[in-house]
């Protein structure tokens, strides 16, 4: 079975690229389509070949993708998949909108139907950029998401979040297939004998984020908090906190692992679509201070291996950083919880799933 998978853009490293690399261990022989591929910041993609979009021709735009958005659709569906038998798209925009024949199977596994016209409209139509954009473009631009919406002839969703968006949204159907997490936050031996005094933050720092509110929580408190990650927001973070925080931009994966290890709780302050960090931090046996919508009620048990929070707010957060220090969160829970979410599990699930579909197609 010949497969090929097409993904939104190659220019960054969270969630959605250890999705990628977990697709890659299952089809290792899958090229990447993609919309541009900027090498220098994608290291993660040097294990693919990765076959970008005529647009890419034109280097600076490789990390400013989001001037693309109105031509992003044409892009995708410039590309030939008639050799492939599968084509698994993995997208939060545009990468669905690729074209195939009825020979050629397409299945959309869906982080999100896309973000800023939907769940998170409210949010980005606070960018400048999005406010200057003209409200026929953004009209036309939605139109032309719910018809690329229809091209896939299956839809996985990463979480029941997602799925009851997709259904909201896009009225298809889909099943829900978790993302693992990779296997080496599960290797718990750590380089210090006991737990540090730090919380913790892992993130992209963008607005939706929400890493500003727990930056406005710790200039109240004493305790040091560890910011690991980087983005647009990073300068103005910097500037807002106190100086028991502490920024770290960016971390390969052992010493994420040994932050995880060695942290006394992650805070997940984000309505996330679902969230791989309360889950590496669970497979390291560190407890996660969530807030309570979205992807963390699937991942996260309140009061077995976390605490939930229930607003965005500066009280609500405090509220539950004071509850959790009064409790007794068991490693080995948090650890058994992260379990489900290994990449056998993931294998074993996508694997099953597209195997009987393709024999269902196969037999029309």
């Amino acid at each position: 079975m010949k497969v090929a998978l097409v993904y939104d853009r190659v220019n960054k490293f969270g969630g959605a690229e250890r999705v990628m690399l977990a697709l890659h261990n299952l089809f290792p022989d899958a090229p990447l389509f993609t919309l541009v591929h900027d090498p220098a910041n994608s290291k993660w993609a040097d294990a693919f070949t990765v076959i970008p979009t005529f647009l890419n021709s034109i280097p600076f735009i490789r990390s400013k993708h989001e001037l693309l958005a109105p031509i992003a659709p044409l892009a995708f569906e410039s590309f030939n998949f008639d050799k492939f038998d599968l084509v698994i798209s993995v997208t939060s925009s545009d990468a669905k909108a690729v074209i195939t024949k009825p020979n050629t199977m397409h299945v959309c596994y869906c982080l999100t139907p896309t973000r800023y016209f939907w769940s998170g409209k409210d949010d980005y139509h606070k960018d400048l950029k999005m406010k200057l954009l003209p409200k026929t473009i953004k009209k036309y631009l939605r139109t032309v998401d719910l018809l690329t919406s229809k091209r896939p002839d299956e839809y996985i969703a990463i979480s029941n979040e997602v799925k009851d968006r997709i259904s909201r949204y896009y009225n298809r159907d889909s099943v829900v297939i978790y993302p693992p997490i990779d296997d080496l936050f599960f290797r718990t031996k750590s380089t210090s004998p006991q737990k540090q005094k730090y919380y913790l933050v892992v993130s992209r720092l963008v607005p939706y984020k929400k890493v500003d509110l727990v930056i406005k929580v710790f200039n109240k408190r004493a305790d040091p908090l560890l910011i690991i990650g980087s983005g647009s927001e990073l300068a103005r973070l910097r500037k807002l906190a106190k100086g028991n925080i502490t920024f770290l931009e960016n971390v390969d994966d052992p010493s994420l692992r040994e932050h995880y290890l060695q942290a006394k709780a992650v805070i997940f302050p984000q309505h996330e679509d679902f969230g791989l960090v309360p889950l590496e931090a669970q497979a390291c046996g560190t407890p996660v201070i969530a807030f309570g919508k979205g992807g963390a009620l699937e991942t996260v048990i309140n009061g077995k291996t976390g605490l939930l929070f229930h607003s965005q707010s500066v009280a609500s957060l405090s509220q539950a950083i004071e509850k959790f220090e009064k409790i007794v969160i068991s490693p080995q829970d948090c650890k058994e919880n992260a379990g489900k979410f290994s990449f056998s599990s993931f294998s074993k699930q996508l694997t099953g799933w597209i195997s009987s579909h393709m024999e269902n197609k196969d037999g029309l």
